[in-house]
């Protein structure tokens, strides 16, 4: 049987993978789009309920096509699967479905791609856009077998009808925890919030204004003023933090960005409810008990449930097997363009370390790499 050979191959129909897909549809260059599960967007259906973006409208569209007028300066969960569906069908976008790659590998002057389903495809460039949140990071704790109560995965959980009993334990506080907690003690559950590092925090608004544009408002003013005027701001609307609980890191937020790729929580009520005792901070946890956890500091947590907000990771090299030199110590790519042994290869949806949000980075992301393929 003769192998089927393509242009480009764009692996994940996500966001990024879309973005990606309209840019080629624009110039009418070839390509197509393969997708593990069975719709475009599958993992914004799969998040929780209340979530919305945390990045604001005008900077959270994707190529050529923006978020329609009529969304709310953050749109919801639900508003970002219609768009990406309306983004699809604007451009004629149409997955292969149900094609989860199982390998990727060069083999002379092209890609060859290997599916879960055994079939296979060459071709002359591959585009990864598969995210950073692809695999739930799942930690085991000493005495996690003998717990009678229920721990899921932030992936798994959609709203407080998850969660059984009234004590809820929240492991780990990214945007993720920190939204999944509030959501919690809206709902007057006694939630409990483990922060094992210390966080930056930023108000997504201050005085119904986005932080957002604030800062990158700031980011142009030169020799570091911009920055010292924000993290002013911040400190201002922030407080100290530490007779809560929470440490702050020796880097201001902007600057850890930047250099590590850890985004801040950008903060929509969490903090109200934690100087207000409604969600109560506790260290990192040592080991679990049967009816729930110990912490670092030997505090003792009866809690029903645990939601564990403990991240991804992207899995890059479970596909490629050989990643030497290519992936940073966070396992996500250095470049969104291969070069080297990975020439042909691309990569859109993982670089995090810029003002504008994963998606404002997949915008720009996704000009880089297409300009780069229309080249070759």
């Amino acid at each position: 049987m003769t192998q089927i050979h393509i242009q480009t191959a764009i692996i994940g129909a996500g966001p990024a993978g879309l973005a990606v897909a309209g840019r080629l549809r624009k110039l009418n260059l070839p390509f197509e789009i393969f997708e593990k599960e069975n719709s475009v967007g599958n993992s914004w259906r799969n998040h929780y309920d209340r979530l919305h973006l945390h990045t604001v409208k005008k900077l959270s569209g994707l190529p050529h096509f923006p978020l329609p007028e009529n969304y709310p300066q953050y749109a919801s969960r639900q508003q970002v699967v219609d768009y990406l569906e309306q983004y699809a069908d604007h451009f004629n976008i149409q997955p292969h479905f149900k094609k989860g790659v199982q390998h990727l590998q060069k083999n002379g002057d092209h890609w060859e791609i290997q599916f879960e389903n055994g079939s296979t495809v060459k071709t002359n460039h591959v585009v990864i856009a598969t995210g950073v949140n692809r695999i739930p990071n799942v930690p085991v704790w000493p005495g996690q077998q003998g717990y009678t109560g229920k721990i899921l995965h932030s992936r798994d959980y959609r709203n407080p009808g998850d969660i059984e009993g009234e004590r809820v334990l929240v492991i780990g506080m990214g945007n993720t925890g920190a939204e999944i907690a509030l959501d919690l003690a809206e709902h007057n559950k006694k939630t409990f919030l483990s922060v094992r590092s210390p966080v930056s925090i930023v108000p997504r608004d201050i005085n119904g204004h986005p932080t957002q544009l604030t800062a990158k408002a700031l980011e142009k003013i030169p020799f570091g003023i911009g920055e010292s005027i924000g993290n002013l701001i911040r400190k201002i609307v922030v407080g100290d933090l530490k007779k809560y609980g929470i440490e702050e890191p020796k880097l201001p937020p902007a600057k850890q960005l930047k250099e590590t790729g850890k985004t801040p929580v950008l903060d929509i009520g969490t903090l109200k409810y934690i100087k207000s005792g409604k969600i109560k901070v506790v260290k990192d946890i040592d080991h679990f008990y049967t009816k729930g956890v110990v912490t670092k500091d030997e505090h003792k947590v009866p809690v029903q449930s645990v939601v564990l907000a403990t991240g991804y990771r992207a899995g890059i090299e479970d596909m490629l097997g050989n990643t030497d030199r290519l992936l940073d110590p966070y396992g996500v790519p250095k470049s969104p363009i291969g070069s080297g042994i990975f020439n042909g290869l691309y990569f859109v949806g993982f670089d995090n370390y810029k003002l504008g949000g994963i998606l404002g980075t997949i915008w720009i992301d996704s000009k880089l790499v297409v300009e780069q393929i229309e080249k070759e």
